[in-house]
This record gives structure tokens, sequence and C-alpha cells, in this order.
């Protein structure tokens, strides 16, 4: 969940909307921020009235419980400490 980006209650309903007549359970995953990300978390709040929204209209919608946040081991955070790895290596000499 990306705060302004696809938080709103607009978006849920949407959402909703968009899943109208099909069987399906939404898993909500807060973003796991890492330095120099340009996303923020969603609030709680805005996380919690959205879940509701979709449950309200007959779909299970669990938010999920970030881990690994406070080591940077979050979905997405360890590929994005790599890239930042690798970038700073120099690179290989080729024979010539």
């Amino acid at each position: 969940m990306l705060n302004g980006i696809n938080d709103s209650p607009a978006e849920a309903r949407e959402l909703v909307r968009l899943l109208a007549g099909i069987p399906a359970k939404v898993n909500l995953i807060p973003f796991n921020p890492w330095p120099g990300a340009p996303y923020e978390c969603s609030s709680e709040t805005a996380i919690e009235a959205f879940s509701d929204i979709v449950f309200a209209a007959g779909y299970s919608a669990p938010v999920r419980t970030p881990r690994g946040r406070d080591i940077l081991a979050a979905c997405g955070q360890l590929k994005s400490a790599s890239v930042r790895l690798r970038k700073r290596e120099p690179e290989p000499l080729s024979a010539a």
C-alpha cells in the first residue's frame, strides 16, 4: 500500500467494482520503505479503511504483516541494496 498512490477509499471502491462477480481474496501489503525510496507506506488508518471497504463488499482483505523492515530485508529491499552494491563495484577488466 503506497501513501497517496493506491490507498484511498475511492480506489478501494474501484477495486471492488473491478472484482464484481469474481471470487477473490485481496492481500493488502504495506510498502516497505528503504533509504531513498520514492514512496511512503500508507498509514495504518488508511490501510484499515481500505480493508474495511473491500471486506464490506464481501471480499477477504487481510493486511500482511511487514517483516524485515528493521534490517532492510523486506520484499524489494534486498534487491535494491544488492543493486546499489553492484553499482559501486568496479567493472571487470576484459582480456584483449
